[in-house]
């Protein structure tokens, strides 16, 4: 249901989310974003900023289309909706779960100095896969459409970042096969530095709206190197040479698995 705006900001529409959530008549939804919008003033937050009165098109019948008064909600907006909704129904109780349970990765996130390693890579891990699908988006904005294009665009940025080495290159260095991710196989301070040239790659091709695949690859290959001049300026050690880890983060994961089937 995620909408994405002329300024590549993300939105939902309210009724769309009201039938998700279930609810038959959109005024008794309405209330819940009344309770929200209250909820985001106390908290010191602008409503405007998350609430936007728009008219929404609502299908009616034979495919046609009527306009309708709605709102452009943030996703911070859905969040108290929906902590906000009637928990008696299993839908909003499925998410009131739901958001207890991002909340409590968040909360391990903040206290990263506090976890194991193992903890540390999973969580970095994550995250590098969840900015790895905006740093594709952000790509193929840029004209990387093909798989083909992707990995090459990939290759830069690992080829900055690793001093000229591709994927390939990793994978030999740490003894690993073509089938095998090459991010699970990673130290938490290797993935963080993969963490930061994902990030910083995906702020610069949207802040700098760059077009065409020589550029997007170029500027990849430019935002991994000035990671790894970083690594050089802190006295750190350059990711190629970092160790690999014993276990895998699948490794890691089917062992927390088995640890909460106990």
């Amino acid at each position: 249901m995620k909408h994405i705006n002329d300024y590549g900001q993300e939105f939902w529409y309210a009724r769309e989310l009201s039938k998700a959530l279930e609810y038959k008549d959109f005024r008794n939804f309405e209330l819940s974003i009344f309770k929200a919008m209250d909820t985001c003033k106390n908290s010191g937050y602008e409503i405007s900023d998350h609430f936007g009165e728009v008219t929404e098109m609502v299908k009616i019948g034979s495919g046609a289309q009527r306009g309708f008064p709605s709102y452009q909600l943030s996703r911070y907006a859905c969040y108290l909706i929906v902590m906000n909704g009637d928990s008696s129904k299993e839908i909003i109780a499925l998410g009131q779960t739901y958001f207890a349970v991002k909340t409590r990765q968040q909360e391990l996130i903040e206290n990263y100095d506090q976890l194991n390693e193992d903890q540390k890579r999973l969580a970095i891990r994550k995250e590098m896969a969840e900015h790895n699908k905006l740093l594709v988006a952000a790509a193929k904005d840029a004209g990387v459409e093909s798989n083909l294009d992707y990995a090459i665009f990939q290759n830069y940025g690992y080829m900055g970042l690793y001093g000229g080495l591709k994927a390939q290159d990793i994978k030999a260095r740490k003894g690993l096969s073509k089938s095998q991710q090459i991010l699970d196989h990673m130290g938490y301070e290797e993935l963080a530095a993969n963490l930061f040239r994902a990030t910083q790659t995906e702020a610069k091709l949207k802040r700098e709206r760059i077009t065409g695949k020589e550029n997007a690859n170029k500027t990849h290959l430019d935002v991994g190197r000035k990671v790894r001049e970083t690594i050089a300026d802190l006295g750190g050690t350059m990711p190629e040479d970092l160790p690999t880890p014993s276990k895998s983060i699948k490794q890691i994961q089917k062992e927390q698995r088995n640890l909460e089937k106990k």
